[in-house]
């Protein structure tokens, strides 16, 4: 219960939880259905900054963990797929498991094919999902294993060191992260705006062909 009092301000969240608590955030995020709701993009954002500000957490060790943290659960998403296959299209929706978001994951991965590994650990929602399509195509593993590899250190890298460079080129932003979450927040947004502007037009051009 103390997780859920934190989570509303990840940088409470992030210091209650230390390195254990982000661990186990990243891995959920990637890799458990359940995990589509935490907060990704700005949890690596903010974690980054902290460890410019005050050296509560090193860098080095951040980011090879949560990298560690973000390629283990993608193939944990994606054995969950190999193993249960279709089968998990017709799970019932509940708070912690919605469908849509399977099949919005599943025509992001028929769009891209294999790059989806990567591309989606940028696309909120869309990357707890992608892996588990992955592992329902089949996708060759030896091919997911590189694809999961390169997007975990390209999303968890990118992420971090962009808080973390800001937290040491910036003075005086320890009195506006919540501002820096926000903006986090709302571009983490955008992929998703344009995949959803996107359909709706082809199925608007759709009902008048």
């Amino acid at each position: 219960m103390e997780f859920f009092a934190h989570l509303h301000n990840l940088e409470d969240l992030i210091r209650w939880g230390g390195y254990i608590g982000l661990f186990i955030i990243v891995f959920a995020e990637t890799g458990l259905f359940f995990g589509f709701f935490l907060p990704g993009d700005s949890l690596l954002v903010t974690a980054g900054l902290i460890a410019a500000l005050d050296h509560t957490l090193d860098i080095r060790i951040l980011t090879g963990l949560l990298c560690a943290a973000a390629i283990l659960g993608d193939s944990t998403g994606y054995a969950i797929g190999y193993h249960f296959g279709p089968r998990i299209f017709n799970k019932e929706d509940s708070i912690f498991f919605h469908r849509n978001h399977l099949l919005k994951a599943q025509r992001f991965y028929e769009k891209y094919g294999a790059k989806t590994i990567v591309l989606a650990r940028f696309v909120p929602i869309v990357r707890t999902f992608a892996p588990t399509v992955a592992g329902i195509g089949k996708m060759h593993y030896a091919k997911f294993v590189f694809y999961n590899i390169a997007g975990g250190i390209a999303w968890v890298g990118s992420m971090c060191l962009s808080g973390y460079y800001l937290g040491r080129l910036i003075p005086g932003i320890d009195k506006k992260i919540h501002w820096v979450i926000i903006v986090v927040i709302l571009l983490s947004l955008v992929p998703l705006f344009l995949e959803w502007r996107k359909a709706r037009k082809e199925k608007k051009e759709g009902s008048h062909a």
